[in-house]
């Protein structure tokens, strides 16, 4: 009798876990999907050969940028109050761009020649 409600608990704990963990995956995929929409982004030039890049978006409002190298180490970080990004310190490579403006985030990559 002891077994079954070993066995019944177990069971029990097993499920639980599996939806709480369910539920987290669907609360983060429509999480994303929601952060994933600015509006007529453009991203100007990529690759970029001359320290400059240019984004822009529908509202043009205040944006917060970010870039991480390939490894995911954040290497530059700056609030972007007008349409041009000064990114003469990074070395050539592959980065990733993450640009949030609002409660909107977009990530795009950045090619450095």
């Amino acid at each position: 009798m002891k077994k079954n409600y070993i066995f019944k608990l177990l069971f029990l704990m097993m499920l639980f876990v599996s939806l709480s963990s369910y539920a987290q995956s669907n609360n983060a995929l429509a999480h994303n999907d929601q952060t994933e929409n600015i509006e007529n982004l453009n991203i100007f030039p990529n690759p970029v050969s001359n320290g400059k890049v240019f984004i822009y978006t529908k509202l043009n409002l205040t944006k917060r940028i970010e870039i991480y190298d390939v490894l995911g180490k954040k290497i530059f970080s700056q609030m972007l109050y007008g349409k041009e990004l000064k990114i003469n310190d990074l070395n050539p490579g592959v980065y990733i761009l993450k640009i949030k403006e609002g409660e909107l985030s977009a990530t795009r990559k950045l090619v450095v020649r």
